[in-house]
């Protein structure tokens, strides 16, 4: 399994600190996830509703008030840079 979310910190607009269980740290911008995108994600777009950003204990990601949450293995790609495709080929191998 893959590292999972541990804390979340709002720095500014859509930008949020992320901590996972394997120690990373990672500041991650938003922006292009939320901005336009309609739907559920429309409350996003409200700074003071993206900023209430917490951690889903249970399935160890994000995830917001209404309901809307990231799947945590993209929230790590994207914290260290790597795919999803070679993340999960390190997890199989172990």
């Amino acid at each position: 399994m893959l590292p999972r979310v541990t804390g979340v910190r709002h720095i500014k607009e859509y930008e949020l600190e992320l901590q996972f269980t394997d120690g990373t740290v990672a500041k991650l911008d938003f922006r292009r996830r939320v901005i336009g995108r309609g739907g559920v994600f429309r409350a996003l777009e409200s700074v003071a509703f993206f900023a209430q950003a917490a951690v889903d204990q249970e399935a160890g990601t994000l995830c917001w008030p209404n309901g809307v949450d990231f799947c945590p293995n993209v929230l790590y790609a994207e914290a260290t840079g790597q795919s999803i495709d070679a993340l999960g080929a390190k997890v199989e191998v172990g």
